[in-house]
Parts: structure tokens; C-alpha cells; sequence
């Protein structure tokens, strides 16, 4: 049985951070395992970031899995929920919409590089309210400097609309390694092969295997940053092979899954070339 999602009200913070007058703005919140923060929004755009644990962020067009060393940006006004995929220590950044369009008027998920990284950390320990010329102003410049030249990492999950697709994409999600047929999955949304093939391309803008493509490096790119070993990633999302799974993932992000794994365990890969080598919910 799956555990239920518990909805936990907005920090009351949230809302004073909004009407702050510095532009950039950081806030750190611990959330528990399979807390929900429901669908909201705000005049400022936020760098959704966690230095420990895994988020799943909601828009009404899309789904995105932020584990640690990645961002999600969503813009002002973009309404998202978020739900926790375990234990998450939150450490955001809100910014002013004026700004914010300068990052992009999509949500994107961006690397986060160890320099971003510690700026974040060292901006919450600096008052709210701070002048450009002091030293929070100065490290607010740097982290608007870093995300402007924040690698984009392609992949979404597109969300579609009919709610016979929206079943059969639920299901995905929450196995996204099932070898189902594409006659089984249209099976779990009560439609036929034919509707499935024809509506996922209208309401997702990918052909079915497309989309599932998309689920399976969300998924590995959270699995990776846990330390999964590429093999284990493979098998475990159905791949024959390692090679299989390494092909697709370098052909889809231009990058090979070793770039992807906790930077400790990259070093170490980097000093031992011949070495080789929490699961999701």
C-alpha cells in the first residue's frame, strides 16, 4: 500500500519573503518524507534546491525529479506543488520578477556547480533586508551571475490533459522500470492502442516511448546522485544492458551517466579508471 501524501500549510515566511526589498532572497525549510506543499505560487520566481533529498515538482504542464546538485527554476506566477520524495532539507531562492525573466519563462532544471551551491548557503546566513553594496548584495550578484551561466539539463516530463492518459502516466511514475507493452499501459487508462498513439503526441508533444524515455532520465538522474552504480540504474528502469541504457542516456543529455553521479563518487572514478563499481519509492 502506498503511503498518503500529507499536505503541510506554506511557512508564513514565504509570504513576508515575497515583499522583501532586496531582489534575491534565500530561505531554508526541512520537509519529511512524503510531505506536500499544494499547488501555489509566487510574484517572484524560485530556484527550487535541496541540499539533501529528493523532490517532485508539479506544474499544471509538466512533472520534474530534483534530486541534490540540481535546480528546478520556476518562474513568478507559475502555480507548482511539490511533493517529497524523502527527507528534503530545503534551501530556495526567491527572486524578483524582473530578474527572474532573465533565467528563463520556463521552468527548466538547472546543474548546480559546488560555487552556486555554497553562495546559496552563504546568503541564508545574511539578513533579509541588505544593500547591493554590503556583502549579501555581493553574493546575490554572484548567484544571479551563476544561474545565468547554469547548465540546462533537457528534461521533462510533459503532463497531459485527458484523463485516460493521466492514469496511464501515474502509473509510469510510480514504476517506471515495468515492462509493460504499450497494450498493457493503454489498458490501465481504460483506452485503446490507437488512442494512446494518437493522443500522447497532441497532449505531451512526445510520441508514447518519447515520453517514457523522459520518465526513465528523470529517474536515473535521481538514482545517479543517490550512487547508484550505472548497471544497477540500467537494470533496474528494464534495460538489456548497461550499454543499451548508457546509448539512450548519452544520446538524450549529450553526457555520459558518470557525469551525473555525487561528485565524491566522480573523483573517485576519475583516480581509479578500472574500477567499476535509496532506490526510489
Amino acid at each position: 500500500m502506498v503511503a498518503q501524501l500529507k499536505p503541510v500549510s506554506p511557512s508564513a515566511e514565504v509570504n513576508t519573503f515575497q515583499h522583501a526589498r532586496s531582489a534575491v532572497v534565500a530561505f531554508a525549510r526541512e520537509l519529511a518524507y512524503r510531505d506536500l506543499l499544494t499547488a501555489h505560487s509566487h510574484p517572484r520566481g524560485q530556484l527550487l534546491y535541496a541540499v539533501e533529498g529528493v523532490m517532485q515538482v508539479r506544474t499544471p504542464q509538466g512533472v520534474w525529479l530534483v534530486p541534490p546538485q540540481r535546480a528546478l527554476w520556476v518562474p513568478p506566477m507559475v502555480e507548482h506543488e511539490i511533493r517529497m520524495l524523502s527527507k528534503v532539507s530545503m534551501r530556495t531562492v526567491y527572486i524578483g520578477p524582473d530578474l527572474g525573466r532573465g533565467i528563463g519563462e520556463q521552468c527548466r532544471l538547472l546543474e548546480v556547480s559546488v560555487l552556486l551551491r555554497e553562495l546559496i548557503l552563504a546568503l541564508l546566513a545574511e539578513p533579509r533586508e541588505y544593500e547591493e553594496t554590503s556583502r549579501a548584495g555581493h553574493v546575490a550578484a554572484l548567484i544571479l551571475s551563476e544561474l545565468a551561466r547554469a547548465p540546462a539539463i533537457p528534461v521533462a516530463i510533459p503532463w497531459p490533459q485527458d484523463r485516460r492518459l493521466q492514469v496511464i502516466c501515474e502509473a509510469i511514475l510510480a514504476d517506471p522500470g515495468r515492462q509493460f507493452a504499450l497494450a498493457d499501459w493503454a489498458g490501465v487508462g481504460g483506452a485503446s492502442v490507437r488512442t494512446v498513439i494518437r493522443l500522447f503526441p497532441r497532449e505531451t508533444g512526445l510520441q508514447f516511448r518519447h515520453w517514457v524515455q523522459q520518465v526513465h532520465l528523470s529517474e536515473a538522474l535521481v538514482r545517479l546522485a543517490r550512487g547508484d552504480a550505472v548497471g544497477v540504474v540500467a537494470q533496474a528502469l528494464g534495460y538489456r544492458s548497461q550499454s543499451a541504457f548508457s546509448n539512450m542516456f548519452r544520446k538524450a543529455l549529450r553526457s555520459s551517466p558518470n557525469h551525473y553521479q555525487p561528485r565524491q563518487e566522480r573523483r573517485r572514478l576519475t583516480r581509479s579508471p578500472a574500477s567499476a563499481p535509496l532506490s526510489r519509492e
